[in-house]
């Protein structure tokens, strides 16, 4: 039976036992509810080529980590990036939306004659939604979608940022871009030293381990890894290993398979260490590429035509796949069509976060989960506008719908339509006369009149010279 209470201080007392223990309510309630969302890991390799895992068809390339990971969940056979270059497909990860209608058609560069986008400050990004429901942010490696404010990682919803602002490194070891340093831990400039691959590895393996002691609270870690981008750098023993193993290599490919064999390393110590520190018991990893292999340096895309910067499957179709135990059933695939945009949306339900803003991206969850998922029969698009001589500052575009597929490859190439289900190598375009053409013709027209609201260009370019091809 409870005591009455008679005097001041026995009221103070009661108040301050009742607020204790409502403290210990809510604590306990969130740990609780912590416990049962996910931890959720996205690593995403910079130009990865379809072609190039062994899991994929390669034969000259050994990547048993990256294969034991989409081994152990859902392997999605039909998924896109949505750009064949670096930024927009960053852009649609981190927001959900068509990259130009969020301000990056295309890649954002140090220069700004030559940068083709700018990150809409309104739009709202993935760690932004995820610190709602009260999880702990970090990316890890490369951002590529802003160098200034206010478009930096930590402006813009990530808690912690170990890596690089930049859209590629001139060199794997000093870092450099155009001679400008932009490694950074959060707001401050560093210079450490070692290969690219094997520092953001180790950032996220130090950031695992540090989360993994506060399980009260899940944590979202976007693993960005410059690999295997050029300049294709390998550390010289893994290049030396592959040639002694992969009799008559070219040297070209040696060094991209080395590269790519190396980040696969790097990938099974992140995946280690989810292990050994028990967090990969609920945590959601996703793995994918931005886009195609770049087939100048080595790079291979399967059985798909082209490769890095074009419209055709070679430059946007990309390995990926996602695990979760107990959740995503080892072992099973999909041929659901889905794009980098969709990751926005399905990593939001895993989490139980509510999306009430306008997104272009749908959830995939239920297809991960074996669950009946209705095809929604959408028309997807894709865009790229580049600079140069060979684009001029215009823009490309793809456009598909179930099977047909409308793209060109250049702004000044003519459109071309395929049906991918009896064509899936796009060798026979079918003609303006078809009706497909016409209906995606006019679809597309629609996309780019709603992205032209969009400013993609902050400053102005003041040309006191004409650009040299």
């Amino acid at each position: 039976m409870r005591r009455p209470i008679h005097t001041r201080r026995d009221f103070l007392q009661s108040v301050s036992v009742s607020a204790a223990a409502f403290a210990l309510r809510e604590r306990t309630s969130f740990a609780a509810q912590a416990q049962t969302k996910p931890n959720v890991v996205v690593i995403l390799a910079d130009d990865l080529g379809y072609g190039d895992l062994s899991c994929y068809g390669a034969t000259d390339l050994k990547s048993p980590n990256i294969d034991k990971l989409l081994g152990a969940g859902m392997r999605l056979d039909n998924f896109y990036a949505n750009c064949p270059v670096c930024s927009p497909t960053r852009a649609a990860l981190m927001t959900g939306r068509y990259p130009d209608l969020v301000g990056v058609p295309g890649v954002i560069r140090t220069h700004i004659r030559d940068n083709w986008g700018y990150l809409f400050p309104p739009a709202v990004l993935l760690p932004q939604m995820l610190k709602r429901a009260g999880y702990h942010t970090a990316l890890v490696g490369k951002w590529h979608l802003g160098l200034a404010a206010p478009n930096l990682p930590n402006e813009r919803g990530f808690d912690h940022f170990h890596g690089f602002l930049g859209d590629m490194m001139d060199d794997y070891y000093n870092h450099r871009r155009h001679g400008f340093n932009y490694l950074r831990l959060n707001d401050k400039e560093i210079d450490p030293q070692g290969h690219a691959t094997d520092l953001f590895t180790q950032w996220a393996i130090d950031y695992l381990r540090e989360r993994s002691q506060k399980k009260d609270q899940p944590l979202f870690l976007y693993l960005a890894y410059n690999a295997p981008h050029a300049p294709i750098q390998p550390p010289p023993e893994w290049l030396e290993r592959v040639k002694q193993r992969e009799t008559g290599i070219s040297e070209r490919r040696a060094k991209l398979v080395a590269l790519v064999e190396h980040l696969d390393a790097g990938i099974g110590k992140v995946m280690d260490t989810l292990k050994e520190t028990g967090l990969s018991d609920n945590t959601l990893v996703i793995f994918t590429s931005d886009n195609g292999g770049q087939l100048s340096v080595g790079g291979t895309n399967g059985p798909w035509r082209a490769g890095k910067g074009t419209m055709y499957e070679g430059g946007i179709r990309e390995p990926m796949g996602a695990v979760w135990p107990r959740k995503i059933a080892p072992g099973s695939r999909s041929n659901r069509v889905a794009l980098t945009m969709d990751l926005f949306a399905t990593i939001c339900e895993a989490a139980g976060v509510r999306i009430e803003h306008e997104i272009d991206g749908r959830s995939i969850l239920p297809t991960l989960m074996g669950k009946e998922q209705p095809d929604d029969n959408r028309t997807l698009f894709w865009v790229r506008r580049e600079g140069g001589g060979q684009y001029g500052g215009r823009a490309y575009y793809a456009a598909r719908q179930g099977e047909f597929k409308l793209l060109q490859n250049s702004p000044f190439e003519p459109m071309e339509l395929y049906n991918l289900k009896d064509d899936p190598k796009e060798q026979k375009p079918l003609g303006r006369k078809h009706p497909m053409y016409n209906k995606l013709f006019t679809a597309l027209q629609g996309h780019i009149t709603q992205a032209g609201a969009v400013p993609w260009q902050k400053h102005p370019v003041h040309l006191d010279q004409p650009l040299t091809p």
